[in-house]
């Protein structure tokens, strides 16, 4: 039987996290939950997987946390349990981008529902950035992103920054994207603080469009990076080709050898 996965975040203000940690924990382990969960002063995210109810029951439990009632999860399945084990910790920041005045809760762009987002990306008067590292573009972006090829989404500002005139050189709009909509999201709000009025994001990620947007429409090309043992997914949320290296963790096409390590 499949294994459901949830993919979550929200942006909230938690004080002390740490005091939320232990509760979290054993709600998880009392529902078999695996996978991971991060929480921080500026709120949640993280990837779990179990049994379907057991899912719903921490989701529950993080939905009753301080500004969670409208907690962000992308649902999809696995053919077995994609994590070893369970882990919940507390961070400086969920996603980490090193701008400790970045606040999403605050400001942040416009969101674009996943049937809206191919019309944005194809208008040419719109910037568009694919906010993940290098490894995980490198086997799927949408058609005509600019690919920072950053190693690390902390690299991201100092990116934009270096580049920030040629890049939106005769664009109006730039739209950005990421995996679950995190990275994304925090993204926009960091351009805004830049002074960037018109921005925008994808509502949900690359895999709530894989989820919603037919294979015929789409604009995505080659699969989507998860972080954890099914690797990459494809339209649909189906189970992708790849496989990862496991001395350096790259994702590879099943068979190839790795170009970073050579195994």
């Amino acid at each position: 039987m499949p294994v459901a996965v949830a993919a979550l975040y929200q942006f909230a203000p938690f004080p002390d996290p740490e005091a939320l940690r232990a509760a979290l924990l054993a709600a998880c382990e009392a529902q078999g939950i695996k996978g991971t969960l991060l929480l921080a002063r500026e709120g949640i995210n993280g990837t779990i997987a179990g049994p379907a109810e057991g899912l719903e029951a921490v989701l529950s439990h993080i939905r009753a946390l301080p500004g969670c009632a409208g907690l962000e999860v992308k649902f999809s399945e696995a053919p077995a349990m994609p994590f070893g084990r369970l882990k919940v910790r507390v961070k400086r920041e969920i996603v980490t981008m090193g701008e400790p005045d970045i606040d999403p809760t605050l400001s942040v762009g416009t969101y674009v529902d996943p049937q809206d987002w191919n019309a944005l990306i194809a208008d040419p008067d719109t910037l568009v950035i694919d906010t993940r590292n290098d490894y995980e573009v490198a086997i799927g972006t949408f058609a005509g992103a600019v690919d920072p090829a950053t190693p690390s989404f902390r690299d991201f500002p100092g990116w934009f920054r270096a580049n920030r005139e040629a890049l939106l050189d005769g664009k109006t709009k730039v739209a950005m994207f990421c995996t679950g909509g995190i990275r994304c999201e925090k993204s926009t709000a960091f351009l805004r603080a830049e002074g960037v009025e018109a921005v925008y994001h994808l509502r949900g990620g690359i895999l709530k469009y894989l989820e919603q947007v037919p294979e015929s429409e789409s604009l995505w090309q080659g699969e989507c990076f998860v972080f954890d043992e099914r690797v990459s997914l494809g339209h649909g949320l189906a189970q992708g080709t790849h496989t990862r290296c496991k001395p350096c963790g790259r994702p590879l096409p099943m068979g190839e050898a790795c170009p970073d390590c050579g195994s």
